[in-house]
C-alpha cells in the first residue's frame, strides 16, 4: 500500500472515530451522565476493540492488512488513544514485564503532570 493511501485511510477512520466519540459524548450529556462516565465508556470500549483488532488483523492475518491503518490507527486513534496504551502495555508485558509495569506507571504519572502543567499555563496566561 502507498503511503499516501495509508495516510488517507488513517485521516477517514481518524474523522469518523472522533465523530463517534464526539456523539458518545453529546448522547451521555443528554441523558444526564459526567463526562467521566463517557470518557471511561469509550476508553474501555476502544480498548477492547483495540485488543480484538490486533488480534485478528495483525496476530492473525484474519482479516486484511489494509483494514490496519483504517480501523486501529485511524478510527481507534480518533475514538480513544488509551486503546492503543492499553494493548502497548499487554503486548509489551508479555514479554517485559517490569518494562510494562514502567510504561503503565511512566505514562500515568507523566500524563498527569503534563495535564497539570498545562492546565497552571492556560489558566495563569
Amino acid at each position: 500500500m502507498s503511503p499516501i493511501r495509508e495516510i488517507l485511510l488513517v485521516a477517514l477512520g481518524g474523522g469518523v472515530g472522533a465523530a463517534l466519540r464526539g456523539a458518545i459524548d453529546l448522547c451521555a450529556a443528554r441523558i444526564g451522565l459526567e463526562a467521566p462516565s463517557a470518557t471511561l465508556a469509550i476508553n474501555v470500549g476502544g480498548s477492547f476493540a483495540a485488543g480484538l483488532l490486533v488480534a485478528l488483523v495483525v496476530e492473525r492475518g484474519a482479516l486484511p492488512a489494509e483494514l490496519r491503518p483504517l480501523l486501529i490507527v485511524g478510527l481507534l486513534g480518533g475514538f480513544t488513544t488509551f486503546s492503543a496504551f492499553a494493548v502497548q502495555a499487554l503486548r509489551l508485558g508479555a514479554g517485559a514485564p517490569l518494562s510494562a509495569i514502567a510504561y503503565v506507571a511512566a505514562s500515568l504519572l507523566l500524563a498527569l503532570l503534563a495535564a497539570a502543567a498545562g492546565l497552571a499555563i492556560g489558566r495563569a496566561a
